[in-house]
C-alpha cells in the first residue's frame, strides 16, 4: 500500500516550458551581476566558492565566475552551486510578483486530496531546495509547502542513480515498495524501480510511449493509488 509520494517537477507537475522558456532565462539575464553586486553575501560568497574549486581556479575573479554560471545555464548543467545562486535570484522575482509558479491544472488540488487521505508528500528535483520552495510557495494555486514533507534536491545524489532514491526511502523511514515515484524520465524511474520504489510515468504530452516497463498516465487525476500493491 502506497503511504508516501515523491514527485519531479519539471514535465510532472509543472510544464517543462515554464521552466525552459521563463525560469531558465530570467536567472541567466541576471546571474553574472547578480554574483557581483552580492558576493559579499555569506549565501552567495559559498557557492562563489564553491564555482572556483568546481572549476579548479581559487583566483577566478567574480566576473569569471559569472562567466563560467552563464555557459553552465546553456550547458543545462545539473551543480548544486548554480542551482543554488538560481534559486536566490528566482526568490526575489517571486517576491516581487515577477515570477508566478506554474503548475499542471488538476494538481494542486490532487495533492491536496493526497494529503488529506493520509499520504506523505515529498518532491525530488535536480532544481534546488530553496528553488523548489519558491515555486510552490509561489504557485498560481497560492502556497503548497506545507503540503510537503520533504524537498530533496541534488545533496542526496542524482536522479538517475538508484542510491539516491534508496536514501530517499530510509529519510521517510517507510519500505520502498509503499513510496511511489512520479516523472516525465524513464531513466529517473529505472533508478527508482532499482531502489524498490513504484513507479509511474507522466507523459503529459501525450506520447504513448518512452517509459519501458513502466505504466504512465497523462495527468494526476489518471493516478489511482489503490492498484499499486
Amino acid at each position: 500500500m502506497i503511504k508516501a509520494i515523491v514527485t519531479d517537477i519539471e514535465g510532472t507537475t509543472t510544464s517543462i516550458s515554464f521552466v525552459a522558456d521563463v525560469l531558465f532565462p530570467y536567472a541567466r539575464a541576471r546571474i553574472a551581476q547578480f554574483v557581483v553586486d552580492n558576493a559579499q553575501l555569506p549565501e552567495v560568497s559559498a557557492e562563489i566558492a564553491q564555482v572556483r574549486s568546481i572549476i579548479h581556479e581559487s583566483g577566478a575573479s567574480l566576473e569569471r565566475v559569472g562567466q563560467i554560471l552563464v555557459e553552465w545555464i546553456d550547458q543545462d548543467k545539473k551543480i548544486t552551486p548554480l542551482k543554488t545562486l538560481q534559486g536566490l535570484i528566482w526568490r526575489s522575482g517571486y517576491e516581487d510578483g515577477s515570477l508566478k509558479g506554474h503548475l499542471y491544472p488538476e494538481v494542486a488540488a490532487r495533492l491536496r486530496a493526497w494529503k488529506q487521505a493520509g499520504n506523505h508528500l515529498s518532491v525530488y528535483s535536480s532544481g534546488s531546495e530553496a528553488a523548489q520552495k519558491l515555486l510552490f510557495g509561489f504557485s498560481e494555486a497560492g502556497d503548497l509547502t506545507p503540503l510537503f514533507d520533504h524537498f530533496f534536491d541534488t545533496r542526496i545524489g542524482g536522479k538517475r542513480e538508484a542510491d539516491s532514491y534508496r536514501h530517499i526511502a530510509k529519510t521517510l523511514g517507510l519500505p520502498a515498495e509503499q513510496i511511489l515515484f512520479l516523472s516525465d524520465i524513464v531513466q529517473e524511474l529505472d533508478a527508482a524501480a532499482a531502489a524498490g520504489l513504484k513507479t509511474i510515468g507522466l507523459d503529459r504530452q501525450c506520447i504513448g510511449e518512452g517509459f519501458g516497463a513502466h505504466p504512465y498516465v497523462n495527468n494526476f487525476d489518471q493516478i489511482d493509488l489503490a492498484t499499486l500493491r
